[in-house]
């Protein structure tokens, strides 16, 4: 119900306001089940099946809107979608001869494999899938681009399983938790990962988890993470993406309407993306002194 929720919130009349054309693709339906499936030794896992055939049709499908969309916005239920997403926009960057980065907005890593996980809630293995981690072969599609894991940035993470954080910290991905933004702020390392990204001529895919705000601003999330972003932190990190013209599609995730509050947590990511796609409170014209 996440994107519906987008949908009465307004999300398509904000962004025509800004003099955006939009389309609205409908609703996806998840890949065909196959005859066999493999069953992973890991007991604990949750429709993974399902999970899969989810993976494989959104790869192709963002890839296939990629090439007439300027900024397709993915909009989903839980982070998982984000293996398929993201796979299939690094495909595309791929496909130009360009290098892709990711911006990860949200309070988790999601660096869990099949194996390591033990909850067995698959959305907290997305980014281990489109970066190529060991573990998802025979069970989760081929991931049709991969995304190296020095083009990707972390910002707002507070919670990390022992596992996830002995394997991440063995990559080079670029982590920021809420204390290092508590102490330096989130505009500057924010804005030296846009530096990277303009200087390699690359494709930048946002991703947002919506617990990545703090639970007191978006209750709706079945996630939630006390100590998140505040509103102005939010804001400020949208309108430095849309100065800096980088962003080439993104992902809205977790949204649970049902946890909502009068619809206040989609009204919030409703603006949010509004922000993103220009909307100021002022211009802030350059002055000579």
């Amino acid at each position: 119900m996440g994107p519906d929720a987008l949908r009465v919130a307004g999300l398509e009349r904000a962004l025509r306001d800004l003099g955006h054309k939009v389309h609205d693709h409908g609703n996806l339906a998840p890949s065909p089940k196959t005859s066999e499936h493999a069953i992973h030794p890991n007991s604990l896992l949750k429709n993974l099946e399902d999970c899969a055939n989810w993976v494989a049709a959104l790869q192709d499908a963002a890839f296939e809107i990629c090439d007439d969309t300027r900024t397709p916005i993915f909009m989903g239920g839980d982070h998982l979608m984000s293996a398929g997403t993201v796979s299939g926009v690094a495909n595309y960057a791929q496909a130009l001869g360009q290098e892709q980065f990711v911006l990860w907005l949200d309070a988790h890593t999601d660096f869990h494999t099949l194996s390591s996980t033990d909850s067995g809630n698959l959305h907290g293995t997305p980014v281990a899938f489109f970066t190529g981690q060991d573990g998802f072969k025979g069970y989760f599609p081929t991931p049709k681009g991969l995304v190296k894991p020095e083009n990707i940035c972390m910002l707002g993470i507070r919670s990390v399983d022992a596992s996830e954080n002995a394997n991440i910290t063995e990559t080079a991905i670029d982590v920021h938790d809420m204390r290092a933004i508590d102490e330096g702020g989130i505009a500057t390392p924010l804005r030296n990962f846009l530096s990277r990204v303009r200087a390699a001529n690359g494709r930048l895919h946002l991703s947002f988890d919506v617990d990545f705000l703090d639970p007191s601003i978006a209750p709706a999330v079945g996630t939630t993470v006390p100590g998140g972003a505040t509103f102005r932190e939010a804001h400020l990190v949208m309108e430095i993406l849309h100065d800096s013209d980088l962003v080439t599609s993104m992902d809205i995730a977790e949204l649970n309407p049902f946890l909502d509050e009068r619809g206040r947590t989609a009204k919030l990511i409703v603006d949010l993306i509004a922000s993103l796609f220009g909307k100021r409170v002022m211009d802030r014209p350059t002055r000579s002194f």
